[in-house]
This record gives C-alpha cells, structure tokens and sequence, in this order.
C-alpha cells in the first residue's frame, strides 16, 4: 500500500513519534481464555470544537482558533472513559493553533499511556508541504504492549494514512478514509490487500466517509469478512444531530463485542466510538 506499497515502521528519527513501549501485557481483564479490551474511536476535528461560532466570521473560521481549552475537556472526557487503546482521527500534532503542542502526547500524558502518531498525507504529498497541514495527523495511544508500529499510504486520494499496530494477540489498524467516493472505493481494495496476509484476530477502526450510505462498506466486509461493532447502525455525524453512521469498528470473528456505546458529547463534529471487545488469545 504505501507510495512503494511498503510499511514503514515507527523510529524516533520520523516525524511520528512511539513512547517505549514494551510493557506487560494489560487488557483491561485478564482470563485464561480470553481479555477484554476497551477501544475509543473518536474523530476530534483537530480539537477545533463545534457550535455557529465555528464559521464566524468566515466558513471555517473554526480551524484557524487556539483548542486548548476544548482539547482538555476532550482530554477529561477520554480520562473518564478508561479506555485500554484510544484511536485518534485529526489530532494537531504542533501548530499554531494548539500552541505548537502535539495533541496526542497531550492527551497521552493525561492518560498515562503511550502515543504513536503520523502526517496523514505522506512526506512526499504536496498537501503535506502545506502550514497547518504539516502538522494535521492520525494517531494511537494505549497502556498495552505494542509488538511493531507501522504506517502505510494508499495510493490514492490526499487523506491516504493507514496506522498498523501489532499487539501479542490482536493488529489493529486506523484508517481516515477520502471525501471522493472512486478514490474510497480504490482505498477500500488496497486495505483489503493490507489486510489479506494478517493472521491473528484483526479490528479496523477510523473513519471511512461512507457518504453515499452504509452500503458503500458491504464489499469490502463480505470479502474480508470483517462485522461492524456497531450491530445498529447508530449514527455518529453529526454530533448535535447524527444521522450518518461514518465512524466504524470492525473486527474479525475471533472477537466479540461486549458492548458499544455513543456518548453524546459535543466536542468535535463527530461522535465518539466506545467499545468493549473480547479477544480470544490464539483465536
């Protein structure tokens, strides 16, 4: 996948950065048979809030406003979660608008957990050359020990990153799909080709921009035959009036969800994922 259709691994010399990781192992129960892990999803809007205020004076206006202070009351949301594993989509990892400061280790220290984190164009787009966009990501953070950190790249669209982390038992996967339908469709067949070799129990988390209907993911779960977490379809955008359902976790059949829930909070345009997953170690 990738431009080489090639992984990367994470090293402190990229732009990412991974915390030592190599900790025990530290789902949230442990049992002979099987560990249950809790795994947020929430697309944060780089911290940029909600609300009419958002494109005022101009369309947007929004993006270009400091997000300290809605950053931390994501920040104390995501605390009171006790989430295992929190896969971040559109997170500023130091512009202007945070202060310079990378809002994933921000949330990552609050935690206590580990981050991984990485440009969501790729170092060779010109969108990544970009003020403001050089510093617009994807990222990870957990308190579980991660195995390797990858990064891969469609081929396609501008949004085109893919974040690969390898647990003992478990790869998870977050992706943050195109707005243009032919270069989702071509994005979908690529990570199935990603997808394709892994062994162990796999979920696939982020958001896939289905804006043509759920439908658009039928294809691409029957041939992986991944299930959707969300068994009833509840809408997660947007945040003060979901209708459509954008955000997904889906996972392979060896896991199972013990439960999912949509908090309606109103931080960010999208509406946070929060799932309790049983992995069956060795499934």
């Amino acid at each position: 996948m990738a431009e080489s259709m090639t992984a990367r691994r994470a090293t402190a010399e990229q732009t990412s950065f991974l915390f030592p990781f190599f900790l025990g192992y530290n789902y949230r129960l442990q049992h002979s048979h099987a560990a249950v892990m809790r795994l947020l999803l929430y697309n944060i809007r780089y911290g940029a809030g909600t609300g009419t205020g958002f494109h005022f004076p101009v369309p947007f206006a929004g993006y270009l406003r400091n997000t300290n202070a809605n950053l931390h009351r994501i920040t104390e949301f995501i605390k009171q979660a006790q989430p295992d594993v929190v896969a971040l989509v559109e997170v500023d990892s130091g512009s202007f608008r945070s202060d310079r400061h990378n809002q994933a280790e921000e949330i990552a220290h609050a935690l206590g957990h580990y981050h991984v984190f990485q440009n969501k164009y790729g170092a060779s787009s010109w969108v990544s050359r970009l003020p403001v966009f050089h510093h617009q990501a994807n990222a990870f953070l957990t308190q579980n020990n991660i195995e390797s950190a990858r990064f891969h790249y469609f081929k396609k669209g501008i949004k085109r990153l893919v974040i690969e982390l390898e647990f003992q038992d478990l790869a998870i996967f977050l992706v943050h799909l195109s707005l243009k339908f032919r270069h989702r469709h071509e994005q979908l067949r690529d990570l199935y080709a990603l997808l394709k070799p892994i062994s162990k129990p796999v979920i696939v988390a982020g958001d896939f921009n289905p804006l043509w209907g759920d439908h658009e993911m039928e294809l691409f779960m029957a041939a992986t035959g991944l299930q959707n977490a969300n068994a009833r379809r509840l809408p997660s955008y947007p945040s003060w009036m979901p209708r459509r359902q954008l955000d997904f976790i889906l996972h392979s059949e060896e896991i199972t969800v013990k439960s999912l829930d949509i908090p309606s909070v109103p931080f960010s345009d999208h509406l946070p994922l929060i799932c309790d997953l049983e992995v069956r170690p060795g499934a």
